[in-house]
C-alpha cells in the first residue's frame, strides 16, 4: 500500500488528483498539507523536512505552482520549490517518489503539425517556461544521478470540472454564463486561432495515479497532452454551442504572454503509454460538456 502526501491539493489539478489518489485502493491514505502546515513557497526547506520526516510518505505529489506573476514570483513557484522538495526529500524521505507538474510551455515553437515528444529540444520563450524548464531538470538530473526517485510531468492545456476563470475554458464559460444572464448580444476573448492540445485534467488526475504507482519509471519526464490539436476557437465555438449561446464571440486584445508566440502546440503522448499503460480517456466534447454543467451546479 501506498501512502502519498499530495501538495496543492485544494488547487484545480490537485482536486482531481486528489480524488483519483483516493479512489485507488493501491492507495492507502492521501496526506494533504495545507500551507498552515508547510508553505511551499514561503517556508523553510527544515520545515518541509520535518514534515517528511514526521509523515513518511512513499510518493510526494507536487500541484503547486504559478501561471502568473512577476519573473521573481515564477521562479520561486516552478523552480525553487521543485529544488526544495530535493533537498529536503534528500534527508527526511530519500525513498519516496517525488512527483512535479511541469508544462508544454517548457517546448517554446513547435513546428505546426508535428507532435511534440520529451525529448525533443525545449526552447521555452517566456519566464514561466524558462522556470518549470528548471524545475524539470532539476528533477531530471536528481533523478538519472540516483539521488532521488523524480519524474515531472509537462501538463498541456488542462480543462475540465471546477476550473478558474484563469484558464480559457473557465473564463469562456463564465462569460458566456453572464451573456445568457443578460441577453448580452456578445462575448469578448484574447486571440482565438492558436492550436493547442486540450487535455481533461480527469486524465491527468489518472497519469499522476499511474506514475506514482509505477514499480519502476523507465523515464524522468512525461507528457500530459491528448495528443489533439485543435484551435481555441473550436474549443470556446463548442463550448457556446454546448451552453445554447447564439451569440458573437469578438477576439480582441492579446493572448497570455506565457503562449502567445506558440501558434501550434500537440504532445506526442506515446512514451506514457508504452511505459505506463496510460492514455486519455476523455475528447474535447465530453470535456467541454462537464465544464458547463459544473458551473450550473454550482
Amino acid at each position: 500500500m501506498t501512502r502519498v502526501m499530495l501538495f496543492g491539493a485544494s488547487g484545480f489539478i490537485g482536486g482531481h488528483a486528489r480524488a483519483a489518489l483516493a479512489a485507488d485502493p493501491r492507495v492507502s491514505e492521501v496526506l494533504c498539507p495545507g500551507r498552515a502546515a508547510v508553505d511551499l513557497l514561503d517556508g523553510t526547506t527544515d520545515a518541509l523536512g520535518a514534515l517528511l520526516r514526521a509523515t513518511a510518505p512513499d510518493a510526494v505529489v507536487c500541484c503547486v505552482g504559478a501561471l502568473t506573476g512577476s519573473t521573481a514570483h515564477l521562479v520561486t513557484a516552478n523552480t525553487l520549490v521543485a529544488a526544495k522538495l530535493l533537498e529536503a526529500a534528500g534527508t527526511a524521505a530519500p525513498a519516496a517518489r517525488l512527483v512535479r507538474l511541469g508544462s508544454a510551455g517548457e517546448y517554446g515553437v513547435v513546428p505546426e503539425g508535428t507532435s511534440v515528444a520529451e525529448d525533443d529540444p525545449a526552447r521555452p520563450l517566456s519566464a514561466y517556461g524558462i522556470s518549470h524548464l528548471a524545475g524539470t531538470r532539476l528533477f531530471q538530473l536528481a533523478g538519472e544521478s540516483g539521488q532521488a526517485d523524480t519524474v515531472s510531468l509537462r501538463v498541456f492545456n488542462p480543462i475540465g470540472p471546477g476550473m478558474s476563470e484563469e484558464n480559457l475554458l473557465g473564463r469562456a464559460a463564465a462569460r458566456i454564463r453572464g451573456a445568457l444572464a443578460d441577453d448580452a448580444p456578445e462575448i469578448t476573448l484574447g486571440p482565438l486561432g492558436a492550436y493547442r492540445d486540450f487535455v481533461d485534467v480527469r486524465d491527468l488526475a489518472a497519469l499522476i495515479v499511474a506514475v506514482v504507482l509505477a514499480p519502476e519509471l523507465p523515464h524522468r519526464v512525461y507528457n500530459a497532452g491528448s495528443g489533439r490539436a485543435v484551435t481555441a476557437r473550436e474549443a470556446v465555438g463548442l463550448l457556446a454551442a454546448t451552453a445554447g449561446y447564439h451569440g458573437r464571440v469578438r477576439e480582441a486584445g492579446t493572448g497570455p504572454q506565457r503562449s502567445t508566440a506558440v501558434d501550434w502546440i500537440r504532445a506526442d503522448v506515446g512514451r506514457a503509454g508504452h511505459d505506463l499503460g496510460w492514455a486519455p480517456a476523455r475528447d474535447l466534447a465530453t470535456s467541454v460538456t462537464d465544464i458547463w454543467h459544473a458551473g450550473e451546479a454550482r
